[in-house]
């Protein structure tokens, strides 16, 4: 679904990004994780488009997207969560979802429909009405996931969901992203939790200082000697 090539980024003298390459095959979860500052986040913005890559190819469903405008991206079939979370913060939940079908040719009563079933799927029907503002930290990442599922996307990069969520919301997210999994999406996620990580995670991938120092299934990352370096430090990994 999703296939990066030589990957690289740099801001000034700093390589964020450091020749990547991976793939996330179709109605998979690929987990990127890293400590703080391993470049995670910076290969999400070039992939969707908000940063452009120095050097790499990004291919999505076999279309070449490298460099597309995030528009363009979107259009293809990919949607996004952001680590804090960009709504509308001024309109209601309904509102926020209809921002993106607004070229839709649909009537505006099936839209609105549509709108409202998929913020009860998040149970947030009852605050259809409420303005962005006024939910939780948790709540607006709910939104924000309802919101790329208005627009139905192929798939879907979630920047660390989890972050400052309760654990009721907690796993009301991750049954939504199970069962959009189950509706054939694709996911690559981010998180610093690594207990969500590696039950939603079909593959991952690991960063340190932009590079990709591990890869496999959960339990080989969970055991790579590299992978405990970088999280724990060399005197815990050789204690």
């Amino acid at each position: 679904m999703l296939k990066v090539e030589g990957l690289s980024k740099r801001f000034g003298g700093l390589v964020a990004v450091d020749d990547l390459s991976f793939e996330v095959p179709r109605k998979t979860v690929l987990g990127l994780i890293g400590i703080n500052g391993s470049g995670k986040s910076t290969v999400m913005n070039c992939i969707s488009g908000l940063y452009r890559s120095d050097s790499g190819r990004v291919t999505l469903g076999g279309k070449d997207i490298t460099r597309k405008t995030s528009h363009d991206i979107a259009r293809h079939g990919l949607g996004r969560t952001f680590q804090v979370p960009r709504l509308f913060h001024r309109m209601t939940l309904v509102e926020n979802l209809l921002t993106t079908v607004l070229d839709s040719r649909r009537k505006n009563a099936e839209l609105v429909e549509q709108a409202e079933a998929i913020l009860d799927s998040v149970e947030l029907h009852g605050l259809r009405h409420d303005h962005g503002e006024e939910l939780s930290g948790g709540q607006q990442k709910l939104l924000e996931l309802a919101r790329v599922m208005m627009f139905d996307p192929d798939m879907i990069l979630l920047d660390e969901p989890f972050a400052g969520v309760n654990p009721s919301l907690c796993r009301l997210l991750i049954e939504r992203i199970q069962a959009l999994l189950g509706e054939g999406k694709t996911f690559l996620l981010i998180s610093h939790d690594l207990t969500s990580i590696y039950r939603l995670s079909d593959h991952i991938v690991v960063l340190n200082q932009g590079r990709k120092i591990a890869e496999g299934g959960v339990e080989d990352i969970k055991n790579d000697p590299q992978v405990i370096e970088a999280y724990l430090g060399t005197e815990a990994y050789d204690g």
